[in-house]
């Protein structure tokens, strides 16, 4: 399941030479510019899954928002631009990711976030949430993935949602089973190009599917 890719952007401290590279794009009808790097995901362009999470995902109107797993920043940086009000944390165990997610943030002008270094939810493990995003590291293998699941619950205020994009061949039934067993409830927020958002929310009753 793992690749060497994978391991290298999911790794702490990535072992190849930093080449740098920038992405300029529009999500959410805006102008963003991220720095990118060597040992990063996705450091030549904003890969689908990520662009769909962004250009579908329910933002709370205020509070606190985790993007994990952040990479270069995209998410969180598109989060908080759309919404000043939000104060939003970007988490990332790469080392790299998260100086180049500290560049993006001042090279859009972002300052309502805060950027943290560590594995999983760790960095912010006395906080709680209205809202997680992430575009997991499917290659990282199904125990990190099922325990970004697992122990989203316990870091979502009442009424938080949680919301993961995956690609359908590789997540599918596998990510609604885990879903519906940590929340009760799971639908699919969007589908596109082989992607699909699925979307949970605490304090719900009963599991429902929308296909």
């Amino acid at each position: 399941m793992k690749n060497e890719a994978a391991e290298h952007y999911f790794a702490a401290k990535p072992k190849s030479k930093t080449h740098l590279g920038m992405v300029r794009t529009h999500l959410r009808e805006r102008y963003f510019e991220f720095l990118t790097a060597s040992g990063v995901f996705s450091k030549n362009r904003i890969d689908p899954g990520t662009r769909l999470l962004i250009e579908s995902m329910i933002l709370p109107e205020e509070g606190t928002v985790l993007d994990l797993g952040c990479g270069y920043g995209a998410i969180g940086i598109t989060a908080a631009s759309l919404n000043p009000k939000l104060q939003v944390y970007l988490v990332d165990v790469n080392e790299r990711a998260v100086w180049l997610a500290r560049q993006n943030a001042k090279r859009n002008h972002i300052k309502n976030v805060k950027i943290k270094r560590g594995f999983l939810y760790a960095p912010v493990k006395n906080l709680k949430f209205d809202a997680i995003l992430t575009n997991p590291p499917v290659s990282a293998g199904l125990e990190t993935l099922t325990r970004i699941i697992n122990e989203a619950p316990e870091h979502l205020k009442p009424d938080g949602t949680f919301q993961i994009v995956v690609r359908s061949k590789i997540g599918g039934k596998r990510f609604i089973h885990l879903l519906a067993e940590a929340f009760n409830n799971v639908k699919i927020l969007a589908r596109k190009s082989g992607y699909r958002v699925f979307i949970t929310k605490t304090k719900k009753h009963g599991i429902q599917t929308l296909k």
